[in-house]
């Protein structure tokens, strides 16, 4: 059985089809690239893996479990960790912060009563595990500096540590390069790398960079106008020719 199996997924917006009964499987350890042309359905699918968004008709499996009626937050819970496209990072606040909220909220450890008198302190072991997930990405030397004085890589970094320090079995990442430059995406490359290596997380990448997933996934699903025209190897469904035309448009 795969860690992830989402079947025949359908969703429409105002009678708009964002997608037609695609299916997508993620194995343990795998890491699967999901590209496509700008409105192919990449990030609705993404939202109803997650949880935001309720899928009209299909059924998504998570580690042998039905998650289709979970709220975001469950999923979470069962190890799934996901990044966004548009930094969501709070600009007061310090990576280690960062991670420490993310464990209480996973964890559902957290309690208002606890913060209000003073009993709410990080555990050794919730800091323990913060260090240690903010090392595996490389931001050990920024742990205590605001995230508004970081780059916009090492921001993106923070939010792949925050999905990360829960120890997911499947890492989702929507548009992680967005906006970062050459040396920026290479970071990220060998950072994603490294998660996969010490830690045998399981990658779902959204991204247009195709050189960037061709260095990270073991294979490639192409989605075009919510509906899947290619799976399998990259360099295969690369250069297979629905692939091309969905990039390229037809050939004149």
């Amino acid at each position: 059985m795969a860690l992830l199996e989402a079947s025949d997924l359908s969703k429409s917006f105002g009678g708009i089809l964002a997608l037609a009964e695609v299916t997508l499987r993620v194995e343990s350890a795998e890491a699967v690239g999901l590209v496509g042309p700008n409105g192919a359905g990449k990030t609705t699918l993404f939202d109803c893996i997650a949880g935001w968004t309720r899928a009209d008709t299909g059924r998504i499996v998570f580690d042998g479990r039905a998650i289709d009626r979970l709220a975001p937050y469950r999923r979470s819970r069962l190890g799934i960790g996901r990044t966004f496209q548009r930094l969501e990072l709070f600009t007061g606040m310090t990576p280690l912060e960062h991670l420490l909220v993310a464990e209480r909220v996973r964890a559902g450890t957290g309690r208002l009563w606890k913060d209000l008198l003073g009993l709410g302190r990080p555990t050794a072991a919730e800091r323990d595990l913060a260090a240690e997930t903010l090392a595996l990405v490389g931001l050990e030397d920024v742990a205590d500096a605001p995230v508004s004085t970081l780059s916009l890589g090492r921001a993106r970094l923070v939010e792949l540590a925050r999905a990360l320090v829960g120890s997911p079995m499947l890492l989702m990442l929507d548009e992680p390069s967005s906006g970062l430059d050459d040396q920026e995406r290479r970071a990220l490359v060998a950072t994603m790398r490294r998660v996969r290596a010490e830690r045998g997380t399981a990658v779902l990448l959204v991204e247009h960079d195709l050189d960037l997933v061709s260095a990270v996934v073991d294979r490639l699903v192409v989605l075009e106008t919510g509906r899947v025209i290619a799976d399998g190897g990259v360099a295969g469904v690369l250069a297979a020719a629905g692939v091309r035309r969905a990039y390229l448009g037809p050939a004149r």
